[in-house]
């Protein structure tokens, strides 16, 4: 089952978010029929994405995650709350490239190069954004260089999906641990040992089935305190209602020509691919209305 873990370990001198999100990457494939490389690079987002969206305090905030590439994947669109909420698509989901030498997914080679642009609505008149250029395309270094860049806090990311043989996922997850300000030099040097020591993201879930696993050997030689678990959860808020205020904007002579050529509309959304099919007479209704 799913979880996500939000911890302090050494007095507060490190915060530690620790994720598996298996079943919610599971379904972001599924929902969007993902090729394996697609699957990886959405999935790594979409698991970042729910972390970073759990920083967040106030029950309206919203983060996006954007970033786009001239790799074939084109890019990668990820936007979550601060629940655990999250939700994700690939421009072009259907991408397929050789695998890396060393057999693992190409992620980097679908993106690269690009960018990578961090949005925090927080309720406030202007969104707070940023702006980088990726450093890897592998997106878990991508994100480390965001967080030592632009937010100037000392950071490490790490990220992982794991497929199966018929391509359904095996395992996923990932960690975020930071140090605040106060952190003394022994803490860092634990710290940068424990990273050093660890293995891959998806080995460690494999075996454990849990990502408190991640924060033990992250954490390894100080006291941890547990702060706060929670499910996260692969989730969308489209509907039909919303759909119609798109429809609604579009204006009536688009709307006369969906009436005419196709004897109705089928709208598609772009982040979980629900589709939602309108009847002529409900175009008419909705463009009578305007």
């Amino acid at each position: 089952m799913d979880s996500m873990i939000r911890a302090t370990a050494n007095d507060a001198m490190v915060r530690v978010f620790a994720a598996m999100t298996t079943d919610l990457v599971e379904e972001a494939r599924q929902r969007h029929n993902t090729s394996p490389v697609a699957t990886a690079a959405l999935g790594r987002l979409l698991t970042a994405g729910a972390m970073m969206g759990w920083m967040n305090k106030g029950d309206k905030d919203i983060l996006t995650l954007l970033i786009k590439g001239e790799g074939p994947i084109n890019g990668i669109t990820v936007t979550a709350d601060s629940h655990g909420t999250v939700k994700g698509y690939v421009n072009n989901p259907n991408v397929i490239i050789p695998a890396k030498s060393n057999g693992k997914l190409d992620v980097s080679g679908s993106i690269m190069p690009g960018t990578l642009d961090v949005i925090m609505d927080l309720g406030l008149k202007e969104p707070y954004a940023s702006h980088i250029d990726l450093i890897s395309g592998e997106i878990a270094e991508d994100l480390t260089y965001y967080y030592a860049s632009s937010c100037q806090i000392p950071s490490s990311v790490g990220l992982g999906v794991l497929l199966n043989k018929e391509n359904t996922i095996r395992c996923a997850g990932g960690f975020i641990i930071q140090l605040m300000p106060f952190a003394t030099e022994e803490c860092i040097s634990k710290i940068e040992k424990n990273l050093a020591n660890i293995p891959s993201v998806t080995q460690i879930l494999k075996e454990a089935d849990s990502p408190k696993a991640l924060i033990d050997i992250l954490c390894e030689g100080m006291d941890v305190e547990i702060n706060d678990t929670i499910t996260p959860k692969f989730k969308c808020d489209c509907s039909k209602e919303r759909v119609t205020k798109a429809l609604v904007s579009i204006g009536k002579a688009e709307i006369n020509r969906m009436m005419e050529e196709e004897n109705g509309a089928e709208l598609v959304c772009q982040f979980c691919n629900t589709k939602y099919r309108f009847t002529e007479s409900e175009l008419r209704n909705i463009r009578d209305s305007l």
